[in-house]
């Protein structure tokens, strides 16, 4: 087993310092559960016990537990909220009506009660003692015994059952295609508690946070079934499909089930897919991990799915370059779910895919195995730095495996946050993941206008340092449960510039960037341009001059509030002139050379500024004589 961050024991039993001087802290879990599905009616009934470590300064007297199959109910808060959004999940819908009034209904509403999904806790104890509690919506509320004071330990035991809801969203059984069980968010799951207290929110079908720990699981099912888990096969040699080592026999089954014994550790979860008809890949990277793929039985498929095991492989090579080493032995894509998402140790997606799509899911899923499972910020609160780093990471990824090498991979991304910006519903990243307006907001909000944040970084401080900071981000950060501030500060601690600004204009207003060439003048032989602010959001200035020779120069506009300059990039002529103060609207550059003699001026030719009017931000030989003209 790799050793590189498994030797994290100040996690679960001490203080670490972090940037802000103070102490940084995470509390710990360690999962046994023994469950037993029925294939036939979706339903099992299982044994959880939990031990908690707290390693907070804080003492708790109550715990939450998260109930995520409860949504899947008419009368779930999920659903109230499905049925009054304006743009609400196509996933989770259907039409009713004629073409002329089509009528949207929510998938829920019509669940019978053998379709629902729900989880039970039939009985709860703290080291023996009987628990009081509450069953509320998808949180179980609990007092506690005894308090658990600071850096000590209790144990929960706990019975429970649950059965599985019909495919909707993510989690579910007897999905579009065929998959049997898609088992994410499936078993009874301490709710998070950090700096900020519970993070015990109910499930309205978006983000997840998540207790570092152990997971020690035993699942029986019908033995024809094959699993995808999370976690390593503590029992191949008595499982077989797939899982055993060449040239292994595997021992005979007595019964109609296997148990699956698997064990996870340093994981914030635990998912499984399941289906009778699944074929098991392998395949072994060049880091050692081993890369499982498990898809129907369909020729439809098989083509896709096996062309799609190389390109893994260098998915995989890239985010361990350019983020950071993968920690575990082995990764899962998995045939399930709706459409895609990410788990500890696996992804859950959807296969009837073009291969190009397939690829592009993949691309995305597994880089959440950084950010989100690496690097597990609270995606409730904080639902760009998860998706938004991942679209970018993935965008560059894909670029280099899928040979697309395009100049500016991130393109789609601005395109999606200048929709954002002019729709004028646009609401500040800060805005907890479920309570955007629309879901089409929080897309472009957590996906979009997230991948810019990065882009745009590389635009601030270069190329260079934005690679730099996101290895040193994954070297200072894995593991824990990074905010928007601990990012910023590396990206601080690699450039030298102060970013304080750029984070707080960017995530915690709707302020956006538009600078325009005013104008350009004749002065003797030399050239004024006036340059204007019309945004509320700073930036510095890249101003890009071409002259009628063909020649060209970039002139770096520094912004003062960063007290820095980015360094030159290699092999381009540049000049750098003194600091704009954002309070002056405007700010004149002067060109030592006759207006003639320049055939077109821009500002960022490289487009990664997120500059909102674009319109404005050229001026060219034809611009001016058109006007000059039309005066």
């Amino acid at each position: 087993m790799k050793k590189i961050l498994f030797s994290l024991l100040l996690i679960s039993s001490g203080f670490i310092q972090a940037q802000n001087n103070t102490s940084y802290w995470q509390q710990h879990v360690d999962y046994k559960m023994d469950v037993d599905m029925d294939v036939e009616n979706f339903q099992y009934s299982g044994t959880q016990e939990l031990v908690y470590t707290n390693n907070s300064p804080d003492t708790l007297n109550r715990v939450f537990y998260h109930l995520f199959f409860n949504a899947f109910q008419p009368d779930s808060e999920m659903n109230a909220r499905l049925e009054s959004v304006a743009d609400p999940d196509g996933r989770m819908t259907m039409n009713k009506g004629t073409k002329e009034n089509p009528e949207v209904v929510s998938r829920i509403t019509g669940l019978s009660p053998e379709q629902i999904g729900y989880l039970r806790v039939n009985s709860l104890t703290q080291d023996g003692a009987e628990l009081t509690y509450e069953e509320v919506g998808t949180i179980l509320e609990v007092e506690l015994a005894k308090p658990i004071l600071p850096g000590k330990k209790t144990t929960f035991k706990m019975e429970f059952e649950g059965q599985v809801p019909e495919q909707i969203r993510r989690s579910g059984r007897n999905s579009s295609e065929g998959v049997a069980l898609s088992m994410s968010q499936w078993y009874p799951k301490l709710a998070e508690y950090d700096f900020q207290g519970w993070h015990a929110d109910s499930y309205i079908a978006r983000e997840f946070q998540g207790v570092w720990g152990d997971f020690d699981v035993k699942i029986s099912i019908d033995k024809d079934y094959t699993i995808g888990s999370t976690g390593y096969l503590q029992n191949p040699q008595e499982i077989g499909h797939g899982y055993e080592e060449e040239g292994t026999k595997v021992k005979k089954t007595k019964g109609d089930k296997l148990t699956w014994h698997f064990k996870a550790p340093k994981v914030h979860d635990f998912t499984w897919g399941a289906d009778p008809d699944y074929i098991h890949d392998k395949l072994v990277a060049e880091d050692g991990t081993v890369l499982h793929f498990l898809y129907k039985d369909n020729d439809e498929i098989k083509e896709n799915w096996k062309n799609l095991q190389p390109k893994t492989a260098e998915l995989l090579a890239f985010y361990n370059e350019h983020i950071g080493p993968y920690p575990w032995d082995q990764y899962s894509v998995v045939q399930g779910g709706d459409g895609g998402m990410e788990y500890a140790m696996l992804t859950l997606i959807t296969g009837e895919r073009s291969f190009g799509s397939l690829v592009g899911v993949t691309a995305h899923e597994m880089a959440h195995a950084w950010f989100q499972h690496l690097l597990a910020t609270n995606e409730s609160i904080h639902e760009w730095m998860d998706e938004g780093f991942t679209s970018y990471i993935s965008s560059e990824a894909e670029n280099v495996v899928m040979g697309t090498n395009a100049e500016n991979p991130h393109k789609g991304s601005y395109r999606g946050y200048n929709y954002l910006a002019s729709s004028g519903k646009e609401q500040p990243q800060t805005t907890h993941a479920d309570r955007y307006a629309m879901n089409a907001l929080y897309g472009a909000s957590a996906y979009s206008k997230g991948a810019v944040f990065l882009a745009q970084l590389g635009y601030i401080i270069g190329k260079e340092n934005l690679d730099k900071t996101l290895n040193r981000y994954y070297d200072e950060w894995k593991f824990k449960h990074p905010t928007p501030n601990d990012f910023i500060r590396i990206a601080e601690k690699v450039s030298g510039a102060e970013l304080d600004w750029y984070l707080q204009d960017w995530t915690q207003t709707t302020n956006t960037i538009d600078y325009a060439i005013g104008s350009v003048e004749a002065e003797d032989d030399m050239t004024k341009v006036t340059l204007q602010r019309n945004g509320l959001m700073p930036m510095p200035v890249d101003l890009n001059v071409t002259y009628e020779d063909g020649s060209k120069e970039t002139i770096y506009i520094p912004l003062q509030m960063m007290r820095w300059e980015k360094p030159a990039e290699e092999g381009v002529k540049t000049t750098v002139k003194k600091d704009w103060a954002w309070g002056f609207p405007t700010y004149d550059v002067q060109i030592p050379v006759s207006k003639d003699k320049i055939s077109t001026i821009e500002i960022d030719s490289s487009q990664l500024m997120a500059d909102v009017n674009r319109e404005n931000n050229i001026w060219g030989k034809s611009d001016s004589e058109n006007t000059e003209a039309e005066n």
